[in-house]
């Protein structure tokens, strides 16, 4: 049963009481200051965090270097649980580290906002302008150019005619 709890423009967030789950979903454009810090959306605040679970984790995506992934507290365990049960091959081992090592547990601040690391700001080319992608079970924080730039490619793709689907969503009617 999907229950609906917040909606907002182009991003609504849904939670699934039958499995505690919450989707995000639709773009989010917001800025972050000279330090780093970037509010979270008041919307998703309480889907992000909790009193009982107050911290997020922000890592890299080693797939799509222009961009960090945003997780729940509850999420990224069961997905930190995963890596860790993969095979121990030199492959795996990579991934993990990237993964987990550029992992970085934030707390909202009284104002809302997450401070993020100059680290994980610089191997993203996140600067002022950021754009707040819903995947889910996480978001994306992409810089508001890599994100048009990536969404451009898409649909300028998907407008050629070339194949945009991987084989493993052929069956999906859109």
């Amino acid at each position: 049963m999907w229950v609906k709890v917040a909606f907002c423009g182009f991003l609504s967030l849904f939670y699934n009481s039958e499995v505690g789950v919450c989707v995000f979903r639709g773009v989010q454009y917001i800025n972050m200051d000279a330090k780093g810090r970037m509010a979270v959306p008041a919307k998703h605040r309480g889907a992000l965090v909790s009193d009982d679970c107050p911290q997020l984790i922000v890592t890299v995506d080693p797939t799509t270097p222009l961009c960090l992934r945003v997780y729940p507290m509850p999420t990224w365990e069961a997905f930190e649980e995963k890596l860790q049960a993969a095979p121990l091959n030199a492959a795996a081992r990579q991934v993990k580290r990237i993964i987990i090592g550029s992992a970085t547990e934030l707390e909202l601040d009284a104002n809302g906002r997450i401070c993020l690391p100059a680290a994980l700001r610089e191997s993203a080319g996140l600067e002022k302008k950021l754009a707040l992608v819903g995947q889910g079970d996480k978001f994306e924080l992409w810089s508001e150019d890599a994100w048009q730039e990536e969404r451009r490619q898409a649909m300028e793709s998907a407008n050629s005619g070339k194949q945009v689907l991987p084989e493993e969503f052929a069956n999906l009617v859109l």
